[in-house]
């Protein structure tokens, strides 16, 4: 019984040691938002920011971090990943036991998931969420992939390992891709060609239109009508604050810009390798954009006798200037690992900032732009008062070759970098 009662003593003395909030005292301030602040102070609080500033007095009940020799930035964020999530195969849906009769047009809704939302799907226990944070990744757009209208993304933050705090905000947007896959059946259904998936959407975009006013009319007088018939693909489609559509080449890139233009909706282009050519239209067309950070590289397959267009070995060097190139136009861009680790993405960070890109601008398009693209700048990107508590606490720059991270926060807990395996020289050292 003693025994017992020690231990209910011990857990009552822990819960109560366990602070109520945090504060990083005279560290350099990097708030992307405003100015560098010199010398500060960050306090934190039930996972906000609960003040940021100079001489900033600390509370008696926060766990204190002292911040001399330390850089306080606002956390990274991938604006287009897969994060999270399991990767779905391509093609239709496993559901499906018996192969799937082609599509015969865009009644049948081919390669069609617009109303899956991800956010009901995403897990912590990605093994890659870890190893992102620890790079002083605190957030993701996390997006599905798969269809031609793939399914509803969300704002995830890389941290807390219930789904329920895992969600900054869903829906995030529409992942629409234009690869051939077929319409089922093998491949032998609708649409089987470039020109036939964009007669598909932008046939899906006019039934939304009939779609939404046939059900208006029904609800304003019902009596006497026959109902409309339930959609989920549109009514995914009405949901999706905005459409996120391929670009990589300058084609693409004037063909989307038309595109979107055409169909009325908020619209992000992913991708941009040649967006060092399609300055001008990006700037006078207004949208958004997310530059994927996998530059591309000669195949290592390659006929090594195949003689490369002056185009191709062009695109190849010039591709990672593209987001120097869009910063010195005041276009607004974020950045996207395309499927790399994080290690690689930031790996394609600095190769542009080799290229031309300034570190001021590399660290906003990792930060504040990504919120802004999606909706959330008023919660997240920078460090400011009332906003989440999403911090990497450095020695030395983030955005170095090897940069050293001392603490990760998100959602005002704190994390340490995972340690790095020891290599055999250090085993033997240790013996």
């Amino acid at each position: 019984m003693r025994a017992i009662l020690l231990f209910l003593l011990a857990t009552v003395t822990a819960w109560s040691e366990v602070p109520s909030g945090m504060a990083i005292r005279n560290a350099r301030v990097v708030t992307v938002s405003g100015a560098v602040l010199p010398k500060a102070t960050v306090l934190i609080r039930d996972g906000l920011i609960e003040n940021v500033g100079p001489d900033l007095p600390v509370p008696a009940d926060a766990w204190l971090i002292e911040g001399e020799g330390l850089t306080v930035y606002p956390g990274l964020v991938d604006a287009l990943s897969t994060l999270g999530q399991d990767a779905r195969p391509s093609g239709p849906p496993a559901a499906a036991a018996a192969p799937a009769a082609p599509a015969r047009g865009p009644e049948d809704r081919p390669r069609t998931f617009s109303w899956e939302r991800i956010a009901d799907k995403v897990r912590a226990a990605d093994p890659r969420v870890e190893t992102a944070r620890g790079l002083g990744f605190t957030s993701t757009m996390t997006f599905p992939v798969s269809g031609i209208f793939a399914g509803q993304g969300a704002v995830m933050n890389l941290g807390d390992a219930r789904p329920s705090r895992l969600i900054v905000q869903s829906p995030a947007g529409q992942y629409l891709s234009f690869a051939l896959g077929g319409g089922g059946g093998g491949g032998r259904g609708f649409p089987s060609s470039l020109m036939g998936v964009i007669a598909y959407v932008r046939q899906c975009y006019l039934d939304l239109d009939y779609y939404k006013q046939a059900k208006a009319a029904y609800d304003r007088d019902p009596k006497g009508r026959t109902r409309p018939e339930y959609d989920r693909a549109l009514e995914g489609l009405a949901e999706s604050p905005r459409l996120l559509f391929p670009a990589v080449g300058l084609s693409e890139i004037d063909r989307i810009l038309r595109f979107a233009k055409e169909l009325k909706q908020p619209a992000v282009l992913y991708g941009l390798h040649e967006g060092f050519r399609a300055a001008d239209l990006l700037k006078t067309a207004g949208y958004p954009v997310i530059v994927s950070t996998k530059w591309p590289t000669r195949q290592a397959d390659a006929d090594p006798d195949l003689v490369e267009t002056t185009r191709a070995l062009e695109t190849r060097a010039k591709a990672p200037s593209t987001p120097g190139v869009l910063a010195a136009q005041g276009i607004k861009f974020a950045f996207s690992s395309d499927g790399q680790s994080a290690a690689d993405m930031l790996r394609g960070v600095r190769k542009a900032m080799q290229m031309g890109l300034s570190e001021a601008d590399a660290l906003r398009a990792l930060t504040l732009s990504p919120a802004e693209i999606f909706g959330v700048a008023d919660r997240m990107g920078s460090i400011e008062k009332g906003k989440i508590a999403n911090l990497v606490v450095t020695r030395g720059d983030l955005l170095s070759e090897r940069p050293r991270i001392e603490y990760i926060i998100v959602d005002g807990v704190k994390y340490l970098p995972p340690v790095p395996p020891a290599t055999p020289a250090a085993k033997e050292m240790t013996r």
